[in-house]
């Protein structure tokens, strides 16, 4: 029995890279860290994500980036925390923020504008329209804002801090005057959310779920 088990061990690691050879001999390139952690964690995206120069940009928690085809912005780790994704139909300039926080007037001081919802916001509005960005052609599209932790205690339920930050995210988008076309919030799960910009599709994936594009 435990050479049945050594076997198999010994064999993983040549299944796992000989998927990889299969892949990469069909053209289709996707990162190795993620066929590593399991076919489980091995997403397929639709055909046209399959290209040599794509280059993606990781975007962190209390973080925005600004990227331009044939860049991919990815943000991992929406819990509570949402993703705001911009896409200029005009220019293909895209944004990703990923906000923690819905309102920056609770602290005294401010240490990283990019964590909260009223600053990250306009703040990646103002450096996209420098960067060429209309706001007339800008769209949003949003994910996050789960309630990650259940409790019996109805005092923490009501500090709900994602259905808050979805809130104040919807908020502030209405103010700017930016379109929110689609939404994937709510739930008690993670999120990870990807923003191509060669098309402006934004992808969500999560464990045990399907790929979904909103």
């Amino acid at each position: 029995m435990r050479s049945g088990v050594r076997n198999c061990k010994a064999a993983a690691p040549v299944l796992k890279y000989g998927l990889l050879d299969i892949i990469r001999r069909l053209g289709v390139h996707r990162e190795v860290e993620e066929l590593k952690v399991g076919i489980g964690a091995f997403w397929l995206y639709p055909q046209h994500h399959y290209h040599n120069e794509v280059e993606e940009l990781k975007v962190g928690i209390g973080e925005w980036k600004i990227a331009r085809p044939p860049q991919r912005l990815i943000t991992l780790g929406l819990g509570s925390c949402v993703g705001i994704a911009f896409f200029d139909t005009r220019t293909s300039l895209g944004g990703l923020a990923h906000i923690m926080l819905p309102d920056s007037r609770q602290f005294q001081e401010i240490t990283n504008r990019a964590k909260y919802a009223d600053l990250a916001i306009p703040d990646m509005l103002e450096a996209m329209l420098k960067q060429g960005a209309r706001r007339s052609s800008l769209v949003a599209k949003i994910a996050g804002g789960a309630q990650m932790f259940a409790s019996a205690d109805r005092r923490l339920l009501n500090l709900n801090i994602g259905q808050r930050n979805v809130e104040a995210t919807v908020g502030v988008l209405k103010e700017l005057g930016i379109p929110l076309l689609a939404q994937d919030t709510g739930g008690n799960y993670g999120r990870t959310m990807i923003l191509d910009t060669g098309s402006g599709k934004v992808y969500i994936r999560a464990i045990g779920r399907p790929l979904k594009e909103i």
